[in-house]
């Protein structure tokens, strides 16, 4: 009886779809040439692992998306940080988490030599002119395809949907207790519990008390010196800001400029828009960041600081989500979580909107965009981004 329980056993590997180099391979693509920002990249995440290579279930990718959601950090890189794990654990996580972040990391410490070396970029608002629009068209158009994926035609997903867009465009944020507000009710709607059970309420217990835990254990490390105040500062930054790109965003220049005045006001906006002209993730900043301030030990604190959190926040509960995210209750408010969570994706589209559309040129740049990706079907992302840069420095001294 023991040899076909043998066979069985050794059977299961070979039903995941993929090896876990093809994942890394992937990821170290993405990261390469995924522009974009946090909405852009979990759209070609859901593109390419879930619908066209069916490495990773709609279900997971899901989980995944409420669980990056509800945790503080890049919203982006948890999503990939949980992709790793669903076939692979933590050996996976890891793997996908260095490949996903190491390429846009190099490029904004080569940017940051730059900046020092040459006195600023003076190329960049051109370059961000044009390219801020487009990547509000890619935005826009994954926001469109995440969207219609995920909510379906549910009313009440629907509501959730609206209510978080609205909210989040007026205010510029992004609610956590909304979200998981959102969760609840759905749950509430879909699935009443008979009796609040320690089952219903292990999801928040558990979620809040990784968190605490995670995010005392980060912070609490700090010293004396640059290095140690540069550590927590982003170690704060990653642990405690919701919202990936949107909310860390102002987080960051309260501290950088204000606070600790390692920053000019320009070369802040300097460190964003070179966020927003690499792939990868949007919060890939704070490498460009801390190389301003400490040289490339600056930088690989700040951005070891910006994701360590992150990661821990997503490997944590995954063994959770994983086990029992299918149970109906628990499954009704991740499909809540999710609703709530593409509502605050869309207004984002029109929070980021504000500041890269600003007259005409720019307005054509995004509706071009759209067109593109819209009517071509083999358009290209990053070839898009690269033909408006390049438009950028040709129309920018014309327009001003």
């Amino acid at each position: 009886m023991s040899k076909p329980l043998i066979q069985e056993t050794q059977t299961k590997p070979e039903a995941v779809p993929y090896t876990l180099w093809q994942l890394v391979l992937y990821f170290l693509k993405l990261g390469t040439i995924g522009f974009g920002g946090p909405v852009a990249l979990a759209g070609y995440m859901f593109r390419d692992l879930v619908e066209n290579r069916r490495w990773i279930s709609n279900d997971d990718y899901k989980d995944g998306l409420a669980l990056s959601q509800l945790a503080p950090g890049p919203l982006a890189a948890q999503l990939g940080f949980y992709l790793g794990y669903v076939h692979y654990g933590v050996l996976g996580s890891t793997l996908v988490a260095i490949a996903f972040v190491m390429p846009s990391f190099f490029m904004v410490v080569a940017l940051g030599w730059a900046y020092q070396q040459f006195g600023g970029l003076s190329w960049m608002q051109a370059v961000f002119y044009a390219v801020g629009s487009t990547v509000i068209g890619i935005i826009a158009f994954s926001a469109y395809k995440l969207t219609s994926k995920t909510i379906g035609k549910d009313k009440v997903l629907w509501s959730i949907f609206l209510v978080t867009a609205v909210y989040t465009a007026w205010s510029e944020t992004e609610e956590v207790l909304l979200i998981l507000g959102s969760g609840v009710l759905y749950w509430l709607i879909k699935s009443p519990p008979k009796w609040p059970g320690k089952a219903n309420l292990s999801l928040f217990g558990m979620s809040a008390e990784s968190a605490t835990y995670v995010a005392n254990g980060t912070v609490s490390a700090a010293g004396s010196g640059t290095l140690w105040e540069i550590f927590l500062f982003f170690a704060k930054a990653g642990a405690f800001v919701f919202g990936s790109g949107i909310a860390i965003v102002p987080f960051l220049f309260s501290g950088v400029v204000k606070e600790h005045q390692w920053l000019t006001d320009h070369q802040f906006l300097d460190a964003v828009a070179v966020a927003m002209i690499t792939p990868g993730p949007v919060v890939i900043t704070t490498g460009f960041i801390g190389y301003l301030v400490a040289g490339f030990s600056g930088a690989t604190i700040a951005a070891l600081a910006t994701f360590l959190p992150a990661f821990l926040l997503t490997i944590i509960p995954a063994p959770f989500f994983k086990k029992y995210g299918r149970r109906p209750g628990i499954a009704d408010f991740v499909t809540g979580v999710t609703a709530a969570a593409c509502g605050a994706i869309a207004g984002a589209v029109f929070v980021l909107g504000k500041r890269s559309i600003i007259d005409i040129p720019t307005l054509l740049f995004a509706l071009i965009t759209l067109f593109l990706l819209w009517k071509v079907k083999k358009a290209s992302e990053p070839v898009i981004v690269l033909g408006a840069a390049i438009l950028g420095l040709i129309v920018y001294p014309l327009t001003h």
